[in-house]
């Protein structure tokens, strides 16, 4: 019996110490989802359907989807094999991106200005954390749009959505797809990255004057990377509102700063 005690009370002593060292992962959440039905087929090459994983997406309309226009870079062997926001192992020789806001898993048709080329890619990440670029993908996806020289090009991003059914009408049968309402979720604004803290807390310090809520967050570093304080400020609950925000940031000079997913 003394034996069976002792084995319990060692139990008791190691699962506490054991969950020390568990890193906690914060849930994602994704805003809700919505069914739209599309106007009927367009001779638009740019609108035709996709065939994704056996299944069929189509480019979403400005009004329901999300169209971006900007500078697209590219990632590659220092990342390779870490993890992703979504919790992925980032290969560089797969085609995939990273976007700040668009939610985990969205598939989105990427478009080269300079050579018209494209490619669907799903946002499996988070990124890229510089002002003025829109998207950054993987080695294998900038490979077939011909990034990797330039390593920086202006693109396109079309959102995508998956068609769940189809609709009888009187112009004919038109697909029903569903989306997730991009403009909702839980959105934030960088406003700098510093590898000192002090200097961090300080800028915190000076919009706490002005924000209701400010974070300064440490930087998850991996090895052989400095450590990076990242000050942001506001929760919004659209992305409309957290662009307000930003622009406000960019007229009291703070022009580094950029709308993230929480």
């Amino acid at each position: 019996m003394k034996k069976f005690i002792m084995l319990g009370l060692c139990l008791l002593l190691l699962f506490p110490a054991c969950a020390k060292k568990r890193r906690y992962v914060k849930p994602i959440t994704f805003p809700p989802k919505k069914l739209i039905v599309l106007p009927e087929k367009s001779k638009d090459p740019k609108l035709r359907p996709y065939v994704i994983n056996g299944e069929r997406y189509y480019p979403l309309p400005d009004s329901d989807g999300f169209v971006q226009t900007g500078k697209a870079s590219w990632y590659g062997k220092k990342f390779h094999g870490r993890p992703t926001a979504s919790g992925e192992r980032y290969n560089m020789y797969k085609e995939s991106a990273a976007h700040k806001t668009l939610p985990l898993g969205t598939f989105v048709r990427v478009r080269n200005f300079s050579n018209n080329k494209q490619i669907i890619v799903k946002i499996n990440d988070r990124g890229p954390f510089v002002k003025g670029r829109i998207i950054d993908l993987s080695y294998a996806a900038a490979k077939k749009i011909d990034l990797i020289g330039p390593g920086v090009a202006r693109v396109r991003i079309v959102a995508l959505g998956r068609q769940v059914g189809k609709l009888k009408s009187p112009q004919g049968i038109k697909p029903v797809v569903e989306i997730r309402d991009l403009n909702l979720g839980d959105f934030t604004v960088q406003v700098g990255a510093f590898k000192n803290k002090n200097n961090a807390l300080k800028l915190a310090d000076r919009l706490k004057v002005i924000f209701d809520y400010v974070d300064v967050s440490v930087h998850d570093a991996r090895v052989g990377e400095e450590t990076l304080y990242k000050v942001r400020v506001s929760k919004s609950k659209t992305l409309n509102k957290a662009g307000e925000i930003e622009k406000k940031l960019e007229a009291m000079g703070f022009d580094k700063a950029f709308v993230v997913s929480l």
